[in-house]
């Protein structure tokens, strides 16, 4: 993605795209077998980038940053340095799935629990007839800090040789994972994609599109999974306030 697309903002480096630039620039990297990763914030991924560095270098190394909440783009707006749009990964991912479909791209799945990929694999098949999926994984848990486990993944995704390959393993070890792992691994697009799998598995239901647009999916995501997810909406995710006054424009960090 071209450097003049990338606008600071919480300490991370977003790239002002839409959707189809995105796309478009893609499957460009794919024909030109430039690799690259694609890695969504939202503000939950914000919060944990400013107390961990090593997913802060992942995200702003990455080519591709994009806002994954409308959070995120109203304090672009804020800090007058408006993103154009909300792309979340289980918007990008369907469609990134039917065009690979149409350009014949091949896919590996990485990541959910056990048979979660091989589920949402399924599911893409009956979508997306001729969808080529060159593989999935789903390492056990704890495997970021067994070597021979990321050996093991890297291998499964190497010898499978996807264009594309969707890391869905929660932040931040999916974006760890790749930012250390993907020259290692070789597929020409990384993508972390989080919850993603379990959308395609059809695991969990997608949020109304209306309820997206005016930033309520985080609501209806709590409704669905209340015990899990209150601590994070309504006591860790407050924190984007502090980072908002740390961070806004003409303060001196």
């Amino acid at each position: 993605m071209r450097e003049e697309t990338k606008i600071k903002m919480l300490d991370i480096r977003f790239n002002a795209v839409k959707q189809e630039q995105l796309l478009e620039e893609v499957f460009r990297n794919i024909e030109e077998k430039k690799m690259s990763s694609i890695m969504f914030v939202n503000v939950d991924v914000a919060i944990k980038a400013e107390k961990d560095e090593l997913l802060k270098q992942a995200l702003n190394e990455s080519e591709m940053v994009l806002a994954d909440g409308m959070p995120i783009i109203w304090i672009s707006k804020l800090f007058k340095t408006p993103l154009p749009e909300k792309i979340s990964g289980s918007d990008f991912v369907p469609e990134l799935c039917r065009m690979a479909a149409q350009k014949g791209k091949k896919l590996f799945l990485a990541g959910g629990g056990e048979g979660v990929a091989e589920r949402a694999a399924e599911n893409l098949l009956m979508k997306y007839p001729g969808i080529q999926i060159s593989g999935c994984y789903s390492p056990p848990y704890g495997f970021e800090n067994q070597p021979e486990e990321i050996e093991k993944m890297n291998a499964a995704i190497h010898s499978a040789g996807p264009d594309i390959v969707i890391v869905c393993l929660g932040c931040p070890k999916q974006e760890r994972y790749v930012y250390e792992n993907r020259d290692k691994y070789k597929a020409g697009i990384s993508i972390c994609a989080g919850a993603t799998i379990d959308f395609l598995a059809g695991n969990v239901k997608r949020c109304p599109a209306w309820m997206s647009r005016y930033g309520l999916e985080w609501f209806y995501r709590f409704l669905q999974e209340p015990k899990r997810l209150f601590k994070r909406y309504f006591i860790d995710d407050i924190q984007i306030l502090r980072m908002v006054l740390k961070y806004r424009p003409g303060k001196s960090q």
